[in-house]
């Protein structure tokens, strides 16, 4: 059996090779002068060899040859990308591309990951509501004494509504309202970091924020303000959580790539699914910043229920249609 496949390496390799040297000598000219050591019909044989050698690569690995020649064309190929695609564009362009194309692409990549997300949040929310309705003392156990920052079941209604409104000079909702960043830009980070565990740990994250948000939402429904406290929350909110289940779907993306890893294995599986969550995390790192700024300017300075629901709408619109809605165009290969 091995003496078949390394017959059928050199027949392979014989009738290709000549395309593979001279791509690895072109590159080699590139790496040590830049483009410019190529003269005008090299620039132009360049991705025609590169095609040729992902060709080879793709049959090798149908077929099962030798490892080393395998390692030889994943090499040659991975050089060749970066020449071919990469030497051209400007980290301008790059970085355009990636708004543009590559994060919108990869956050719908994991819409069934941020479903689930999503549900374990809202379930838990509605659990947690549930529990601190008919018991307030339901509270203390869901959200900690710093996060509460005074708000509990003991407060007045008056205090209660006087942070929902508070003018931006409160030194308390200032505090409460960094605080509630810094938590959830945690959880989002966790979520992310955790996911190798079979994605588990980042629903227990998940369930963990919508417990947090159910109490809340309990406690000031109890007093008669749950419109002014969704208002409140969500002018930032909107951003701020579906960051937190993007952050979610991603550490569930690389738990289900570990769990159901087909015909590749565990460690590549893990791997490839990393590349793509990991496009996500850099955008929910952005949307988190994007949060912070509505969340520092935006909820302390808008006292309008109304007008609090009506930027919560906008923004939630915005993202919906820039991160869901179909574009044509290719995301970068994960290499």
């Amino acid at each position: 059996m091995t003496q078949a496949i390394v017959l059928r390496s050199g027949r392979f390799r014989m009738e290709r090779e000549a395309d593979w040297k001279r791509l690895e000598g072109l590159l080699n000219r590139v790496e040590r002068g830049g483009p410019r050591a190529l003269n005008d019909d090299e620039l132009i044989e360049m991705p025609k060899l590169y095609r040729a050698a992902l060709s080879s690569l793709s049959v090798a690995r149908a077929i099962s040859l030798d490892q080393a020649l395998v390692g030889y064309l994943e090499s040659l190929c991975a050089r060749a990308y970066f020449f071919v695609y990469g030497a051209r564009s400007r980290l301008g362009q790059r970085v355009a591309h990636f708004f543009r194309l590559d994060w919108p692409m990869a956050a719908r990549r994991l819409l069934p990951d941020l479903l689930v997300s999503a549900a374990a949040m809202i379930l838990a929310a509605v659990a947690a509501y549930v529990l601190v309705v008919n018991d307030p003392d339901w509270f203390v156990s869901f959200v900690p004494e710093d996060l509460a920052g005074g708000r509990t079941p003991a407060a007045s209604r008056d205090y209660l509504q006087s942070t929902l409104f508070d003018d931006g000079g409160g030194e308390g909702l200032s505090v409460f309202a960094t605080y509630l960043f810094t938590h959830n830009a945690g959880v989002s980070l966790l979520a992310f970091a955790v996911g190798f565990a079979f994605g588990l740990p980042s629903l227990v994250l998940m369930a963990y924020n919508g417990c947090i948000m159910g109490a809340f939402l309990a406690l000031f429904a109890m007093h008669g303000l749950s419109v002014d406290f969704t208002g409140w929350l969500l002018i930032h909110g909107v951003t701020e959580l579906l960051a937190v289940a993007l952050a979610g779907a991603a550490g569930l993306h690389i738990g289900r790539a570990v769990a159901f890893p087909g015909r590749r294995t565990r460690l590549d599986a893990a791997a490839e699914a990393g590349r793509q969550a990991a496009r996500v995390m850099v955008g929910v790192i952005l949307m988190l910043f994007i949060a912070g700024v509505l969340e520092g300017v935006g909820r302390q300075t808008i006292n309008s229920t109304e007008i609090r629901y009506s930027i919560a709408a906008g923004t939630g619109l915005l993202w919906l249609v820039y991160l869901f809605w179909p574009r044509r165009g290719r995301a970068v290969a994960n290499g």
